[in-house]
């Protein structure tokens, strides 16, 4: 190929890279656009964490506190599990936990907190769409075709790991944590601040954690990673990810296996999206 094809090529691609927008940027307009789509951001949050206080009356009983009572549908499968096994120990949260508030302002400030976390939570679709927006001009013609729909997967991964802690980690991690005791003459009272920290985290750690593949396919885009990589530090990985599931989980072998499956998956399907951005790249490389 010549060197004047190249110049042609290069020159092709500057003007695919530019095409659509607006005159390029200073630096300065470029923080005030990022400005605006963090205020815009924040202000979503500030809408879903008002109405979750209004209606904090129902987040608190029939989300929030849920996790803890023996009707929780995690509870009834895992009670369900026992009865079909015949093993007792399989049976989580057989006795509500019971919550304490010690200072004058802890149910407030619980409430503050779970208001603002929730509508993070919900909002999280519309604050990943708006910087993906800020992102997306930079990208060339064809690598916002290859991206198109990141946001909306990258949403759906969140709320998935948001709801596989709260479904699964967060009732395993109360049955253990409330119920451990290391001397019975120690009694057990459970902050309220404290299970919500705990609750909040988990769910919070889980979504980010499940946004891997498309961590991956950033990676994979920019060359740092390839499916070859992935395939030879699989075993180093899985690795990574017990001591993962181990950080996030109760200290027991049963639950670490039980959240290590969904984390396993994930990085198997993330060496198949790498794969897939690799093979296009060579595709689109042999093309040109």
């Amino acid at each position: 190929m010549s060197e004047e094809t190249n110049k042609e090529q290069q020159s092709t691609k500057k003007r695919k890279r530019s095409k659509g927008k607006e005159a390029e940027m200073s630096f300065l307009e470029h923080l005030e656009v990022l400005r605006w789509h963090i205020v815009r951001s924040f202000a979503a949050i500030l809408v879903f964490a008002i109405l979750a206080f209004i209606f904090s009356d129902f987040i608190f009983d029939a989300i929030i506190l849920k996790p803890r009572s023996v009707d929780f549908w995690t509870n009834r499968m895992f009670a369900i599990a026992a009865d079909y096994f015949g093993m007792e120990s399989l049976r989580i949260n057989t006795t509500p936990l019971s919550l304490i508030s010690i200072s004058m302002s802890g149910q407030f400030s619980a409430d503050m907190t779970i208001s603002l976390i929730t509508g993070l939570i919900v909002a999280s679709p519309y604050v990943i769409y708006e910087f993906w927006s800020f992102m997306k001009p930079a990208l060339y013609d064809n690598e916002r075709k290859h991206a198109r729909g990141a946001a909306f997967y990258m949403s759906v991964l969140f709320v998935m790991g948001v709801l596989f802690g709260y479904y699964l980690i967060v009732p395993l991690s109360i049955d253990f944590l409330g119920s451990y005791s290391v001397s019975a003459e120690v009694t057990n009272q459970i902050y309220m601040i404290s299970y919500i920290s705990t609750v909040a985290s988990i769910c919070l750690a889980s979504g980010v954690v499940f946004e891997l593949p498309i961590f991956i396919f950033f990676l994979s885009k920019v060359g740092l990673i390839s499916p070859e990589f992935l395939r030879k530090y699989r075993k180093h990985a899985y690795i990574v990810l017990l001591i993962l599931a181990a950080i996030i989980t109760p200290p027991d072998i049963f639950s670490q296996v039980l959240v290590c499956i969904p984390l396993v998956i994930l990085y198997e399907v993330s060496i198949v999206v790498s794969k897939h951005v690799v093979k296009r790249a060579e595709r689109e490389m042999a093309a040109s």
